[in-house]
């Protein structure tokens, strides 16, 4: 007879990667430290290989190679598992009732989150909304762990196996100072742009590649090496008069450009957009949870 790990197993291995001490592993998990040890001990003896280095007890916990990977699998071992109890939750009643965790990104999140939760608890007073706003990597990234429901995210992009649905456009503008604005023709050509006077968001915000495809910005000599971390230090990087940059419309909306010596142009290429989804494991019980979400954050855009 076959022998199979427990999830209970995975979950002491997973929670001892994430803290790399036993003591604090065990009481995350709510167990002794000698009953944590001994499920990870038959764990390596099911799969047939040590899973961590055994030092001494002053040095740093390190995983071996094969104890990595049966962390990462375990990982989303533990959220089909999470998937399958919330099946059984469903089954005894409404989809949107309960608890969902939903992960934003930053150049969505500041301009939809708070009309988003207001709008949920007046429709769906027993559903809770728990946020979270981080990268597009990480958040895809607890997605598949199981530390998230459900994601908004700037599409198009590697999704992986996650499903996804389209809730909405939002078009790009070109923002400029006003005293450049003067000296630069309208409708704007990219050649009229001084050399690295397009100011961009770090590489880690998926809005940069978007913008850039979208508004059909080749030149990579326009683009200044210097990129800002947030929406709001580019806005104010641009008002001080040092270039233009791409932003959201939802974000110029919602009052990002506000008492800015700023005027809004719109930039080369054809309707230039992003697409915001939802995006969720495949293997999650509460599509139907999504979907209904799907149409608020639709008709909110």
């Amino acid at each position: 007879m076959n022998k199979w790990p427990s999830l209970k197993q995975l979950h002491y291995l997973v929670t001892l990667h994430e803290t790399r001490h036993f003591s604090e592993a065990a009481e995350r998990c709510f167990v002794s430290q000698s009953t944590l040890s001994k499920g990870i001990q038959n764990l390596e003896e099911l799969i047939g290989c040590p899973l961590y280095e055994k030092k001494d007890k002053k040095s740093p916990l390190v995983f071996t190679q094969a104890g990595e990977m049966v962390v990462s699998q375990g990982r989303e071992l533990l959220a089909k598992g999470q998937d399958l109890i919330e099946l059984g939750n469903l089954c005894q009643g409404d989809a949107m009732q309960g608890q969902l965790k939903l992960g934003c990104i930053p150049t969505i999140a500041p301009f939809l989150l708070c009309d988003l939760v207001q709008e949920v608890n007046a429709r769906y007073p027993q559903l809770n909304l728990l946020l979270r706003e981080d990268t597009t990597a990480n958040l895809l990234a607890a997605l598949r762990h199981g530390e998230l429901d459900v994601l908004i995210l700037a599409l198009p992009m590697d999704i992986g196996n996650m499903d996804s649905c389209i809730v909405g456009h939002d078009p790009f503008k070109m923002v400029i100072s006003r005293n450049q604005a003067d000296r630069i023709r309208v409708p704007i050509k990219y050649d009229d742009l001084p050399d690295e006077s397009v100011f961009l968001l770090e590489n880690e915000h998926c809005l940069t590649e978007h913008a850039v495809s979208a508004c059909k910005l080749t030149e990579k000599e326009k683009i200044n090496p210097f990129s800002a971390t947030s929406l709001h230090t580019l806005v104010q990087m641009v008002a001080n008069g040092l270039g233009t940059t791409f932003i959201p419309q939802m974000a110029i909306e919602h009052g990002l450009l506000e008492n800015q010596n700023l005027i809004v142009v719109e930039p080369p290429g054809q309707q230039a957009h992003r697409d915001i989804g939802l995006v969720w494991r495949p293997s999650s019980s509460r599509r139907d949870s999504f979907l209904q979400l799907a149409d608020v954050v639709s008709e909110l855009l």
